[in-house]
């Protein structure tokens, strides 16, 4: 049989699985209103077609790869070798730090709300980087710790009248707390294990949320939480989000310092060993219980500063706004943009975080598009958007 015989059979049986797939999700609608089954077959054709064309084309890549010549390949890992050069790094982030002041003064107070929302996620995605990223603990449960700085502040401030800025270490400092209460006894679990553990731990947290009523407020959660103030100033709902947002913007940049600090430190180079191999870790003479719980100390830290922004900017919390789908994001942002790598954890959250809210528009169909982007590029860079160069460190020669 021909190749392009077998490519376009191929193809077409691939559209016609894609096809049935959804044909239960876009093709039918029901009309409760006025007891009415609604086909769409427009939009099954739609989506026949489309993973026809992609097939066609995924196939086609495949071919031009496996040719005897060395341009393809040379060519395929070109755009991978230009995310991985460290020299485009300082001017890609002076550009996107220019735009990001310039932001709030260029579009409107909803763009300025949802690139808020976008740089929480940031500073999430950073902190977990240490724990997941650079001592490699996977945490399933890392919401928890934005929960107790949000619920930190919310309390401290309703029920003792305690200012942001009073609160703002306290809620780092609780989450610092919870992590290593987290970390004491799981010093010993490894791989699934850890994951379930950590996983239940977040589980647990939201279950005490929703059902300490007299407390937490349960599932009605605590509303009446003061933002920030500036100097005593009266400022409008437009002034509020733009001076949030720069705060967020401030403790984004003081997260990636700290952070790029601490991963060239001693502990950073113990975290990076521990990730690698615990034994020969251990055996080099590193303290393994202290690094995982410094670990999980500094992650959770950031988690719990965050957490008291984000309960002053939305003046109201509850426990829907901590669930497991907020876990899964933030270590999505982390696998996505590169295992310890700064610039790519921040690059990934900005693309998650974004993308779903300018799909808007599409909305039936935003969280395919949001699947399909995730799904290429565990496919074509498996690794991450930025790879985390490793700091090379030469010997002095004796005198």
């Amino acid at each position: 049989m021909p190749t392009l015989t077998r490519h376009l059979l191929h193809a077409g049986g691939i559209a016609l699985w894609f096809m049935l797939l959804a044909l239960p999700l876009l093709a039918v609608r029901v009309d409760t209103l006025h007891n009415v089954v609604e086909w769409r077959w427009g939009n099954l054709l739609w989506v026949g077609a489309g993973a026809f064309v992609l097939t066609l084309l995924w196939r086609s890549m495949a071919a031009w790869r496996q040719r005897p010549s060395k341009e393809p390949a040379a060519l395929a890992t070109a755009a991978g070798r230009l995310l991985d050069e460290p020299r485009l790094y300082r001017p890609a982030v002076g550009l996107l730090l220019g735009a990001a002041l310039l932001l709030p003064w260029l579009v409107d107070t909803y763009q300025t709300n949802i690139m808020g929302l976008a740089l929480i996620f940031v500073v999430l995605g950073l902190g977990l980087n240490i724990t997941v990223g650079l001592a490699g603990l996977l945490d399933l449960g890392y919401i928890a710790f934005f929960a107790v700085g949000a619920y930190c502040y919310a309390l401290l401030n309703t029920r003792f009248g305690l200012g942001f800025w009073a609160c703002l270490p306290l809620g780092g400092l609780a989450g610092a707390v919870c992590g290593l209460l987290l970390g004491f006894p799981i010093l010993r679990l490894r791989g699934d294990y850890l994951a379930i553990v950590t996983l239940g731990f977040g589980s647990i947290a939201r279950i005490v949320i929703e059902n300490w009523e007299n407390v937490t407020g349960g599932a009605q959660g605590i509303a009446g939480v003061a933002r920030p103030g500036l100097f005593g100033l009266e400022l409008s709902l437009a002034g509020m989000t733009i001076y949030l947002y720069y705060l967020l913007l401030a403790l984004v940049a003081v997260t990636a310092f700290v952070t790029r600090r601490l991963q060239h430190s001693r502990i950073g180079r113990a975290w990076v060993a521990l990730r690698e191999d615990e034994i020969a870790c251990a055996a080099m003479g590193v303290d393994v219980a202290r690094t995982k719980l410094s670990a999980y100390a500094f992650g959770a830290f950031w988690a719990g500063l965050v957490g008291v922004i984000f309960a002053a900017r939305n003046t109201y919390i509850n426990p829907n706004s901590f669930t497991f789908m907020e876990s899964a994001l933030v270590l999505s942002i982390v696998v996505l943009g590169g295992m310890g790598s700064i610039v790519g954890v921040v690059l990934a959250a900005l693309v998650l975080v974004l993308l779903p809210e300018y799909l808007r528009a599409v909305a039936e169909y935003r969280m395919l598009v949001f699947g399909a982007v995730m799904v290429l590029m565990m496919i074509i860079r498996p690794q991450g958007l930025i790879i985390a160069r490793r700091k090379r460190y030469r010997a002095r020669e004796a005198a």
